[in-house]
Formats: C-alpha cells, structure tokens, sequence
C-alpha cells in the first residue's frame, strides 16, 4: 500500500472518530432525557445516568406514568395543537413573505430596496432580549397577541435570516429564465410562482426546518405576547415547575421528550432536501 493511501485511510479514520464524537456529544443529553422519562422522580434525581430497572430492590421503572400524567397535568394535546397551529402558519408565512421580498430586492436595484436589504441583515443581529418589551407592548395595542396575531408577529422576526438565504440563492438564477418567461406573456406573479419558487424548493426546505426548530421551541415570544391564555408547548411544560422549586421531573422529562419528537421526525423527513440544497449551492455556485 502506498503512503498517500495510508495517509488518506488514516484521515478518513481520524475523521469518523471526530464525527462519532460529536454525534455522541450531541445525542447524549437527549437519551439522558429519554432514559429518564420512564423513571420514578426520586431516582432522577439521585440516579440520572442510570437505566430504569425493573428488578432488584430499586424499581426505578415507572412505564407510561410519566407520559399521561404529564399529558393530564399541562393539557398536552391543547398546547400541542396551538403550538402547531402557530409554527405551521408562521413557517409558511415566514417561507412566502421572505421569498417574495427576496426576489423583489435582488432583481430591482435602488436605495429603497438597498435599505430594506441591510435593515432585514441589521435585525439578525439584534437580540431579542433588547426589543421584547416594546414588541410585547405593541403587539397589546394592535390586538396581536392572539394565537392569530403572533403569527404576524413570527413573520417579522423570521424573515431577516430567511430573505438573506433565499436572496443569496436566487441571485444564483439567471436572469433568462423570467426574461423567457415575461416573453411569453407571463405577469410578475406568474413568473415567481411558476418560475422561481420552484427552484427554490431545497432552500425553503432548508429554512423551513430551521424556522420551524425557532418557532416551535420558542418560550419567550409566546409567554410574552399571548401569555397563559394560550399555552404553547414551551410555556405549557414550564407550569409543572411547582412552589419553592419543587419540579416534576418525570413528568417534564416525558414532556421533553413528546416536544422534541415532531421536530426530529420533521427533520428527517426533510433532510435529503437540505442536501440536494447544499448540492445544488455548491455546482452554481
């Protein structure tokens, strides 16, 4: 074998041991959660690294007790649906808006389109922590805290890093495809919907999960804006959180686990397109 093979079978080597590392890095703070969702609240506590066992004298296994009493504790499937309702309608208003707007400021050029272009990559850096307040103040005033009105509210905070992306990717389509189209009769709208957006389709997968990870994990902005009324899964999930610091572990542990899984089977579901998205970036560009 010569050295350059060795060379390179010792870095794929190295490279997998890197990977496995930070795979495990990653996952491991969600099997804890997992593992101790089917524990006894004692035993989370002074147990948390351990497998729940049936035998022996330390029956740490609980079954599903977790799981329903935690789902009768929070009322899981109401939070669950308006958790849903808000990141389905935020994600798909954040992915039509953004790529609208992105479209527009890439093709025309002038001050006005320069100045809402560096406006939407000036608010990615803002925190929120600075305008919360005031966001929360404004959304009482115009009516929008309502599980319909934060919806608007995620557009406006979504479509800094979304219009960013989407531009960055459609400045990569050449110009003669929507000069064809408005050739052959094509209004504006046509050609964006017929034209553009689906070439856009790994990107938006690609924000999608990305928005839909912010959204539906986000605690602040809904505890700020709609508040108790209308409790998303995040805020749901906090009121098991007792007096004085008593918390139910196992029940939060349970739900946990319920919050993350339409997120995790949402990615996987979606991530040969985030690769045909990196592979397509890669070859125009």
């Amino acid at each position: 074998m010569s050295s350059s093979a060795k060379g390179s079978s010792a870095e794929r080597t190295l490279l997998f041991i890197i990977l496995l590392a930070a795979a495990l890095f990653v996952l491991f703070p969600i099997l804890v959660v997992l593992m101790n969702s089917f524990k006894s609240r004692l035993f989370i506590s002074t147990e948390p690294f351990n497998l729940p066992v049936l035998s022996g004298d330390a029956q740490t296994f609980v079954g599903l007790a977790n799981y329903t009493g935690g789902v009768s504790k929070i009322k899981f499937f109401h939070a669950f649906g308006y958790s849903l309702w808000i990141t389905v309608a935020s994600v798909l208003g954040i992915l039509l808006v953004s790529s609208m707007l992105a479209w527009y400021i890439t093709r025309i050029k002038n001050k006005i389109t320069s100045v809402i272009y560096y406006c939407l990559v000036f608010s990615m850096i803002v925190p929120f922590q600075m305008v919360m307040f005031t966001m929360s103040k404004m959304a009482n005033i115009l009516h929008l805290d309502n599980p319909i009105g934060i919806i608007f509210v995620y557009i406006g905070f979504g479509c800094g890093m979304s219009t960013f992306m989407f531009a960055g990717f459609i400045k990569s389509i050449p110009l003669s495809l929507e000069e064809a189209a408005m050739i052959d009769g094509a209004t504006p709208p046509q050609t964006f919907f017929q034209i553009i957006l689906p070439t856009l389709k790994s990107t938006a997968v690609t924000i999608g999960i990305l928005e839909t990870m912010w959204v539906w994990n986000d605690y602040l902005l809904p505890y700020l804006t709609i508040g108790t009324d209308y409790k998303t899964i995040p805020v749901a999930i906090q009121y098991l959180r007792g007096g004085y610091g008593a918390v139910d572990m196992g029940a939060m542990m349970a739900m946990l686990v319920l919050a993350m899984l339409p997120v995790i089977i949402f990615y996987l579901s979606c991530q040969k397109y985030i690769i045909e998205g990196v592979l397509a970036g890669a070859v125009k560009g």
